[in-house]
């Protein structure tokens, strides 16, 4: 269930400012990521931004968020957000029902997939959920025309990579996860993924 966002907090974090249409696609992704979460869950956010998932979504019992953009750690009532680069800087004993990704694996270079996939598996229960949002390709071009217009700010267009999302199914890779759901939405223009954490296997080590 999507919450409306509680307004006139300050921000002590380092985020890149956001127009009102970067928050209404954020929300957007959000509330989208919100039906395959369920009641009662763990969840650890990678590429939190300033968390907004835990302010938005109350079906959360204790999240974790983490992102590089963050200067320092802080703690909300259910809820902390993590300074750090996933998964190299995220040091962490606790697993997770759900892992969230919502447009952040676009901006991870191709040398990192394996051991991001990993440690993905890691710190997920068995049979937790890995959701994640991706753009279509040809939203680099659009995202380009729109920030020249500065209808949009807090995005690193730079750090896109020509993502492919036909990559993501081959990075989560069977058997030791397995794609539960895919979909377009935003008028076909993101992807949303959604994969189970197998039980067949302990570890990936043998990937």
């Amino acid at each position: 269930m999507i919450c409306a966002a509680q307004g006139g907090q300050s921000n002590p974090f380092k985020i890149d400012k956001m127009t009102r249409l970067d928050i209404i696609l954020r929300n957007w992704r959000i509330h989208q990521a919100s039906k395959f979460i369920g009641q009662g869950v763990t969840l650890l956010d990678i590429g939190t931004g300033d968390g907004a998932i835990f302010k938005l979504i109350n079906q959360i019992s204790r999240g974790v968020g983490v992102d590089p953009q963050i200067q320092s750690a802080t703690f909300g009532q259910h809820f902390q957000l993590l300074p750090g680069r996933f998964p190299e800087q995220f040091n962490y004993q606790e697993i997770f029902d759900v892992i969230t990704m919502l447009a952040t694996l676009e901006h991870f270079p191709p040398s990192s997939y394996d051991s991001l996939a990993r440690a993905c598996f890691r710190f997920l229960k068995p049979e937790g959920r890995l959701i994640i949002t991706v753009p279509s390709m040809i939203v680099d071009h659009l995202l380009k025309m729109m920030s020249l217009l500065r209808l949009i700010d807090g995005i690193k267009l730079d750090e896109h990579n020509g993502y492919d999302p036909k990559l993501t199914e081959k990075i989560f890779t069977a058997p030791f996860f397995s794609l539960i759901h895919h979909e377009k939405f935003q008028l076909g223009l993101n992807n949303l993924f959604v994969f189970r954490k197998m039980r067949c296997v302990d570890s990936m080590e043998d990937i």
